[in-house]
């Protein structure tokens, strides 16, 4: 590999760590543990309007993306949109810290975590897009096992930081206590003074190739340019079957398991806090065991994937997912280890099948296809993202009418198991053939 394709991989692989903290500390192991807490209002309450929120988001991210994308690729300014993706969610990041531990915060603080959720996601869909342009051809498994890897050992880092530095200490640095959640706010801020500084080398060395403009190309806008991405994208989904109805299958499988996926970091703090009375520090902890198991698993099995293939990776992946998933349903009155051995076991496969959907998808990609086809994995990626956080709260809700109780997180896994269990399903057909 060359110096300047290394310093390119390096600078794509970057974006990961470098947003992680979002998605590891704000919206799993940290925020969404504080924003579910009793001080905002009653368990189920808290839980079901933080899937809710997810839930909409995900149909934001759906409407969103394919505009955004199809925008971005036409034009070639990915890394410019990229880049103000990026800022926005410090931004949004740093918003969080105005949010008290009081029922009136609640509302405010779901809107800015769904809002930066859609951000956060619209911006990865562009990132992962970015993969075949900076990966050199039969290395693609190991690259993008790479930027997986970075991005779960990213976030080990910023949730080390935070628990010594603010969770830990009854008094933590510049003299923070957990005086109405100021702990949990200032992490807030960590997180986005992060996000900024570590995607510095993401924008300082890759650059845009701009591409030239289609004068016959209508310019739309408001609804119209919506309804135009879609057109598109309908053409994009008859052009690609006619061509490769593999490739469309495995799309709409990945569609399904990636949401699914999702969903197990997504809810698995409130989880553990909630059903396995895990303390702010625990699940902190927690997260920290559980990123560098999910980090080291993926680089590790990037390798493998490269050598089995990445259809075997991604159902083996799916089974012990779901198999671990039931086993956290039925052992909810057992004692926290429950949740740490069912959960690490759950975490090392996360982000292996995620790795190996997107280096899959390369594989069987029809020649000449790669950036439409990558478009597509990143709309019908979005296209579903409000199921699993649906699901979790309607099984939430149905826990709730079956129990009586104000503590039934738990039947929220049913809802992620299913999913990944459809996943699994529509992945049987996939064939790994490489198209020619």
């Amino acid at each position: 590999m060359s110096a300047d394709r290394r310093k390119r991989v390096f600078a794509w692989a970057m974006w990961d760590p470098g947003t992680q903290p979002f998605a590891s500390v704000i919206t799993t192991f940290v925020f969404a543990v504080y924003i579910v807490g009793d001080d905002f209002g009653s368990q189920d309450t808290t839980t079901t309007a933080l899937s809710w929120t997810m839930s909409l988001a995900g149909l934001l991210i759906a409407l969103l993306a394919p505009v955004v994308g199809q925008w971005a690729d036409r034009r070639g300014c990915q890394v410019r949109v990229l880049k103000w993706l990026t800022w926005m969610l410090a931004v949004m990041s740093g918003l969080l810290f105005f949010i008290k531990p009081h029922p009136s915060y609640l509302v405010l603080g779901l809107v800015l975590l769904g809002v930066g959720t859609v951000i956060s996601d619209v911006g990865s869909s562009l990132y992962n897009g970015m993969l075949d342009d900076v990966a050199e051809p039969g290395k693609i498994g190991r690259i993008s096992g790479l930027g997986w890897g970075m991005g779960y050992l990213g976030g080990i880092v910023a949730l080390l930081v935070i628990y010594i530095a603010w969770i830990k200490p009854d008094v933590g640095w510049f003299g923070v206590t957990s005086d109405e959640g100021m702990n949990i706010r200032v992490a807030m801020l960590f997180c986005a003074i992060w996000v900024l500084v570590l995607t510095l080398p993401t924008f300082l060395i890759l650059r845009d190739s701009p591409r030239p403009t289609n004068q016959s190309e209508p310019k739309l806008r408001g609804f119209r340019a919506l309804g135009h991405a879609y057109a598109e994208l309908w053409r994009s989904v008859v052009r690609i079957w006619h061509i490769s109805r593999n490739t469309i299958v495995f799309l709409i499988a990945s569609a399904l398991f990636r949401d699914g996926l999702n969903g197990v970091f997504q809810f698995g703090g409130p989880i553990a806090s909630q059903t396995f009375d895990f303390s702010s520090a625990d699940v902190l902890i927690f997260g920290i065991v559980a990123n560098l198991v999910a980090g080291i698993s993926t680089i590790f099995l990037g390798r493998l994937d490269d050598r089995v293939g990445p259809k075997h990776l991604i159902i083996f992946s799916l089974v012990v997912l779901s198999v671990c998933g039931i086993g956290v349903f039925i052992g909810h009155t057992g004692s926290a280890m429950v949740f740490w051995v069912l959960g690490l076991i759950m975490c090392a496969f996360v982000g292996p099948a995620q790795s190996a959907s997107r280096s899959l998808l390369t594989r069987i990609c029809p020649p000449g296809c790669q950036g439409e086809v990558f478009g597509l994995y990143a709309t019908t990626g979005k296209a579903v993202s409000f199921l699993t956080p649906a699901l979790f709260g309607l099984f939430v809700t149905m826990g709730h009418a079956v129990t009586g109780g104000d503590n039934n997180q738990y039947w929220g896994i049913i809802g992620i198991v299913l999913v990944l269990v459809v996943g699994l399903v529509a992945m049987i057909p996939v064939s790994t053939a490489e198209s020619h």
